[in-house]
């Protein structure tokens, strides 16, 4: 609906699997709504960012283009069942039918396109004495793989934190660049939410002087500072970055100013470090992990042997002293590349040419036809008649309470209250104590959700017990259950954070399920449990939570 104001309450959203930043096409459509035509000269769109935004996500954000529009058809229980009631159809032939499937048929010619072109690259290249030359490389990439293995546990916070002094020599390099030796100024811990669990995650930040290029000085204070480029005269910049981005620490420590607010110490620093290099032409040194930090994992050392073992098999490997080694070893690594590429792209290619989703829906139909919803020959039972009637929440787990008799012995408030675990999805901060005439209930609802997760995981479709429980939040339930003995609007307010449109919203969306279920108690011939669900529907259904308009 048009609006004369539009506004963003938070610039990151939850999109069902984390928290990230909106998108732009999120943003064009939402704000595209402030203005009303013929009323409003302008629109006004107000963004609350209540967090450190680098100028690279703004741009995006505010300038980016619309987002492409791509197919998120997903399987539903729902749609697989009722597929199955019509006999001239099935789920696989509208998976193949499907505008999903389409576009993803379109992406063939594309791809055999690119595997032809990076055949083409791979082909072209040349190496000399090619099967020698591969050996070599093959035994730096485990070099390099095991000197992975070494940073993570040099990374682990026991072990580095105590090495992390001002004035210390650390190496840094990120996705996209290298920034070579800083210094350390200072670090700090922080608390990152979780935003699955919301549990508590220590973040360590590491405050480095760094050689960042002139252009990208300005940036240094949110981490998006850029390295001087070799021979560039840049500026040195306390830069904060994440412990896991720095590569190397070194046992050298140098004297840094009291005051860096003033470019030339600043620029001395610089200097210390460049003396360093030259005093150690063959490497700045490094702390070992066993005798300067005292790591005493038995798996550390086992990654030190084998490092020493390829060490000496580079060592004395042919290659290692030739002539053409750099020359030779950057064509191997640019035809492993394209070798990689060229694998990416046949499976790409595999992909593109299956149906999608089809392994899914085996197990979907494997899961519905252990907990009885079908037989073995795909013939709709009672149980997927009635989960045929709802759509608007989990269909499955609905039935299954159904037929367990849970909404038998509840009061229509109760079981509108239950109901609303189901239809809420915001994440609140405070859990309500509920009263043993709702936490009865809960609970049993929570356990035939284990056994449905259980059902599921032995039926190889990928459930989290744990998110797939904490999907049905219970936050609303004490707010229903009040409102449906008569409360008024403003007394359900009071007893929750969640804001008001979310209560209304969820109340409106409560009374769609009822509806949906008093026809699945139909389907059952069960008037008794109908009668219930539609006194829930007039027990909720008043005031201005169902009014037309907030005006009226």
């Amino acid at each position: 609906m048009p609006a004369r104001t539009v506004l963003f309450t938070s610039a990151r959203k939850f999109d069902g699997k984390d928290f990230r930043w909106i998108s732009s096409g999120e943003y064009i459509q939402m704000s595209g709504r402030a203005g009303r035509r013929g009323m409003d000269e302008r629109g006004i769109v107000i963004l609350m960012v209540d967090e450190k935004m680098s100028p690279t996500v703004g741009k995006q954000l505010l300038k980016g283009t619309a987002d492409a529009l791509n197919s998120a058809f997903h399987l539903t229980y729902n749609m697989v069942l009722n597929l199955l009631r019509v006999e001239e159809i099935n789920p696989e032939y509208m998976l193949e039918k499907s505008f999903y499937q389409f576009q993803n048929y379109k992406a063939i010619p594309g791809v055999v396109e690119k595997v032809k072109v990076l055949e083409g690259q791979y082909n072209e290249i040349e190496i000399p004495n090619e099967e020698t030359v591969v050996t070599y490389y093959k035994i730096r990439q485990q070099l390099a793989k095991l000197g992975k293995e070494i940073e993570e546990y040099i990374h682990k916070p026991k072990y580095c934190l105590p090495f992390l002094q001002p004035g210390r020599l650390v190496k840094v390099k990120n996705d996209e660049d290298d920034f070579g030796w800083g210094v350390i100024v200072n670090f700090n811990k922080k608390s990152n939410v979780k935003p699955n669990t919301g549990d508590l995650d220590p973040l360590y930040v590491v405050e480095l002087l760094l050689h960042c290029s002139k252009d990208s000085v300005k940036l240094a204070a949110s981490g998006a500072a850029k390295p001087a480029k070799p021979g560039d005269k840049g500026e040195m910049q306390v830069v904060p970055i994440l412990l896991h981005l720095i590569t190397a620490i070194s046992s050298v420590r140098l004297y840094i100013p009291k005051d860096l607010r003033s470019l030339d110490n600043r620029q001395s620093v610089l200097k210390s470090i460049q003396e360093v290099q030259k005093r150690f032409p063959d490497g700045v040194p490094l702390l070992d992990p066993i005798d300067d930090m005292g790591i005493k994992d038995q798996g550390l050392k086992k990654v030190i042997q084998k490092i020493e073992a390829f060490e000496h098999r580079m060592y004395s490997h042919s290659m290692h002293n030739d002539s053409n080694l750099e020359t030779v070893y950057k064509l191997c690594e640019r035809k492993a590349q394209i070798a990689g590429d060229i694998k990416a792209a046949k499976r790409e290619l595999k992909k593109a040419r299956t149906v999608l989703q089809m392994d899914e829906l085996k197990c979907r139909k494997r899961v519905i036809r252990r907990l009885g919803f079908a037989t073995s020959s795909d013939v709709i039972e009672m149980k997927g008649r009635v989960a045929c009637e709802i759509s608007s929440a989990d269909e499955l787990l609905l039935t299954e309470m159904m037929f367990n008799g849970i909404f038998n012995d509840l009061a229509a408030e109760q079981a509108t209250a239950l109901l609303s675990c189901f239809v809420f999805q915001e994440k609140a901060n405070e859990m309500p104590k509920l009263t043993e005439q709702l936490a009865g209930p809960l609970r049993q609802m929570q356990e035939c959700a284990r056994r449905i997760a259980k059902v599921s995981a032995e039926a190889k479709l990928e459930v989290d017990e744990e998110l797939y429980l904490d999907s049905f939040r219970p936050h609303l339930m004490d707010v229903v259950f009040t409102w449906a003995n008569g409360a008024t609007f403003a007394q359900i307010c009071k007893m929750t954070e969640v804001f008001e449109g979310s209560i209304i919203r969820c109340m409106r969306r409560l009374e769609e399920l009822l509806r949906q279920m008093c026809q699945a108690a139909k389907a059952i011939g069960n008037t008794e449990l109908e009668n219930k669900f539609a006194e829930g529907i007039t027990k909720i259904k008043r005031d201005i939570v169902f009014a037309a308009s907030l005006y009226l």
